[in-house]
């Protein structure tokens, strides 16, 4: 499966097409925080250096094409389930960090996922844990992988 031609069509709708791709979809031990989270907890981020968005309907259009642009990349599915827990109150942090995501794809647009047709059929399942790791719970946040043979299927 391939959404290269989808992959394009957002690098350019979002004017990203000269910017330099990222590495990675998200910045080492970046946190993303809620506008309640700012105003309880008293932190070095400035909430005038990091705006509520006016409106958020750009945000919100921008999650939901990443959430359909998973189908084929599984890894970015991650960053796109954190984005959608701001989707009601986005800040300024929230789109950049999601921009940074098209960057990420703009890197390999065309990557594919590949369903080869072999004999193997042994299940396989990666999981990995970062505890403690939501500022605003203090709840771990697990990913796990599962192949069937060497096709990703969830």
């Amino acid at each position: 499966m391939s959404q290269r031609k989808y992959a394009l069509e957002l690098i350019l709708e979002l004017g990203l097409a000269g910017a330099k791709p990222a590495s990675t979809p998200l910045e080492v031990n970046q946190k993303l925080t809620s506008v309640d989270f700012d105003k309880l907890i008293p932190s070095s981020i400035d909430t005038a250096q990091d705006p509520l968005l006016k409106d958020a309907s750009e945000f919100q259009r921008l999650v939901g094409r990443l959430l359909y642009l998973t189908m084929s990349r599984p890894d970015i599915s991650f960053d796109v389930q954190i984005f959608s827990k701001y989707m009601h109150s986005p800040k300024q942090s929230h789109l950049d960090t999601a921009r940074r995501v098209i960057r990420y794809v703009k890197s390999a647009p065309g990557q594919v996922l590949l369903l080869p047709s072999s004999s193997d059929v042994t299940l396989k399942i990666y999981c990995d844990a970062d505890w403690g790791a939501c500022l605003q719970t203090i709840r771990s946040i697990t990913g796990y992988s599962v192949f069937y043979g060497n096709a990703l299927i969830s």
